[in-house]
C-alpha cells in the first residue's frame, strides 16, 4: 500500500488518505482480508499525527471499507453487493455527484464537459481493474 499526500490537495490529510485507500482497494491493489499498517506505522510513514490516521480509518470503517476493532489489525472488507446497504450507498453516491455538478456548474464546465469527464475518470480506473 502506497500512500503519497499532496499538499496542493485541497482536502484535509485523513480525507486523502481515505481517497487513496478506497481507490487502492477499488483497483485491486488492496484486496478482502488485507490487513492495513498500522496507525502508529502509517502515521510515521506518511510523517503525521497518528490522530489523523487514526481518524482516516475510522471514516473507512464507517463506511464499512475496513474492519476496525481495539486491538486487532485493521482489514480491508468484502465488498458488500447485497441489497440492504446498497440503497443507502446509492443516496450517498447521488448526493456526491450532485455537489460535483454543482461545483463544476460553478468553475464554468457544461453538461457536456462534465458528462465527458465523468466518462474518461471511470474509463481511467477501470481500465486498472477489469471486472469493474
Amino acid at each position: 500500500m502506497l500512500i503519497v499526500l499532496r499538499p496542493d490537495d485541497a482536502r484535509p490529510i485523513y480525507q486523502q488518505i481515505v481517497g487513496q485507500i478506497k481507490e487502492q482497494i477499488m483497483t485491486g491493489l488492496l484486496l478482502p482480508g488485507d490487513v492495513l499498517p498500522s496507525v502508529r506505522e502509517l502515521a510515521a510513514f506518511l510523517a503525521v499525527n497518528m490522530h489523523t490516521v487514526h481518524r482516516a480509518y475510522q471514516e473507512l470503517a464507517e463506511q464499512k471499507v475496513v474492519h476496525m476493532r481495539l486491538g486487532q489489525k485493521v482489514k480491508v472488507a468484502s465488498t458488500d453487493t447485497s441489497g440492504g446497504g446498497r440503497e443507502e450507498a446509492r443516496l450517498r453516491i447521488e448526493e456526491e455527484i450532485r455537489r460535483l455538478i454543482v461545483d463544476g456548474y460553478h468553475m464554468g464546465f457544461t453538461r457536456h464537459e462534465l458528462t465527458a469527464l465523468f466518462v474518461e475518470q471511470c474509463g481511467a480506473i477501470t481500465s486498472k481493474k477489469e471486472d469493474f
